[in-house]
Order: C-alpha cells, then structure tokens, then sequence
C-alpha cells in the first residue's frame, strides 16, 4: 500500500495541505483532525483511486523554536516513563521485602505511601 505524505503549515484561519510524493496537488482544512480526510480526497480524485486504497501521514510543520520545544517535551515525557517505572519496581521491591520480613499490608502501604490494598497489589 503507498503512504503520501501530506505536509501541512498553518496559514491565516487554515491548515495549507500539500502532498510530498505529488506535484502539484494541495488542498486545505480548518482543523488538524480534517487534513488526512482532506489530503486522502486529493489524493484519490488525482490519482483517481479509491480513497481507502492508500495511507497518509500527516506531518505539521511548525515553528522552529515551536518544534525544539514539543522534542524536550518528548523527551521529558520518555524520561519520565523510565523513572515512573523505575520508582514502580523499587515499590514492589521495598513492598515485598518489608512484607516477607513480617509487616502487615496496612503498615508497608502507609511507609510507602499508598493504601494497604496498594501495598498488596504490590506484595502480589
């Protein structure tokens, strides 16, 4: 199955489509949500095909400084994952162990700072 891209930039009240892989073919939307529907209607009247018998990626172009800022933000968000789930083993862990060596559920819960059904979910 071909994959087009359709490029889009923001012009005044609408989003400007252009499609990479085509010359010549453009269209417009108001909303990001409505470039793919767009894009693929371009697409098939030109092409004349179906409109469901290809892929389309659609890629916003947008400010430089505006695109360094959503990569940090990816970045930050990928970090964050692998702390969040760093911090969920070394729960279980601590959990386990402080279970194993004898303290009920509701006393590892309130030392970890959740609630004891918590504390056995993390023990289980």
């Amino acid at each position: 199955m071909a994959t087009y891209t359709a490029r889009t930039t923001r012009s005044g009240n609408w989003w400007a489509i252009q499609i990479s892989e085509l010359d010549g073919v453009f269209s417009q939307a108001r909303r990001l949500e409505q470039v793919e529907d767009m894009a693929r209607d371009a697409i098939a009247a030109t092409l004349d095909v179906a409109p469901d018998s290809f892929a389309v990626t659609v890629v916003p172009e947008l400010p430089a400084k505006v695109q360094a800022i959503l990569d940090e933000l990816r970045a930050s968000r990928a970090a964050a994952e692998v702390a969040s789930e760093a911090a969920s083993m070394k729960a279980r862990e601590a959990a386990r162990i402080l279970h194993e060596e004898g303290m009920p559920l509701r006393d590892v819960g309130r030392v970890l700072g959740v609630s004891h059904q918590r504390a056995h979910q993390l023990v289980s």
